[in-house]
């Protein structure tokens, strides 16, 4: 385990100050730039990848930011790796960021891409659920979940079946969890977002027919961009979100919206 304090940064739009948030999947992409927004609004974060490479990029490039980040290499399929970093920092919030894509037609898609897509985004999605709610229950201490699902998880799209019925069961998972953790004080939501750029998604991007054919699906006329989507991720999660719960928050351009 890495501990990094960070020195103080820059003004940010809500105050985590005081709170302790994990974040799965915090290597890259979304989950790299939810842990920083949130380092970077005061919050003492956990971060959960299985690259220990992008956790030590995470712990150098957070040094910039305010707030602390602790990182922790795991895998979300691993239940029980998942329960022992909860039950050790207590997080008040939670980030399920961790997420894999095994595009191509569903015919032609080996098995164990398939079996990945489905263990890593829903199962692994639900392990970190599970344990946080576990630790939150048990010490009768509120807060509040953001899975990070897709636009997919409302439509479908060729050559992505595995990845949509993935995002689908999050959305089904994110709206139970809701109801069944009302009661305990408990939010969970969900961010929808489009295409977004990412390191993962930049050779995608490197077929102009793709991106002019991603672009005109879009009504606003542009891809995502990580900021757009921590952006939500950090409302969803603050206390002006306090009387939502059980809501896909499509950041999506207007995509789903047509």
């Amino acid at each position: 385990m890495t501990h990094t304090t960070l020195p103080e940064g820059t003004d940010v739009c809500w105050s985590f100050a005081g709170q302790r948030v994990l974040v799965t999947g915090a290597g890259r992409g979304i989950g790299r730039g939810a842990a920083l927004a949130l380092a970077r609004a005061g919050a003492s974060v956990t971060a959960v990848a299985r690259s220990e490479g992008d956790l030590e990029a995470l712990a150098d490039e957070a040094r910039s930011v305010a707030g602390a980040i602790v990182t922790e290499p795991a895998d979300v399929r691993d239940a029980a790796a998942l329960e022992r970093i909860i039950a050790s920092t207590e997080p008040d919030l939670l980030v399920t960021a961790a997420g894999i894509n095994r595009p191509g037609p569903i015919t032609e898609l080996p098995p164990e891409d398939v079996r990945d897509v489905l263990e890593i985004n829903v199962h692994g999605t639900l392990n970190a659920c599970r344990a946080f709610g576990r630790s939150a229950i048990d010490a009768g201490r509120p807060g509040a979940v953001v899975t990070v699902s897709s636009q997919m998880g409302a439509v479908g799209y060729a050559g992505r079946v595995a990845y949509c019925a993935s995002k689908h069961a999050v959305n089904g998972l994110t709206k139970a969890l809701a109801i069944e953790w009302a009661r305990y004080g408990i939010r969970v939501n969900a961010v929808a977002p489009t295409f977004v750029r990412t390191p993962l998604s930049d050779p995608m991007f490197a077929d102009p027919e793709f991106e002019q054919e991603v672009l005109a699906r879009i009504p606003l006329g542009r891809v995502g961009e990580v900021s757009d989507v921590t952006g939500s991720i950090c409302f969803l999660l603050s206390a002006e979100a306090a009387l939502i719960t059980g809501h896909i928050l499509a950041v999506d351009g207007g995509w789903t919206a047509q």
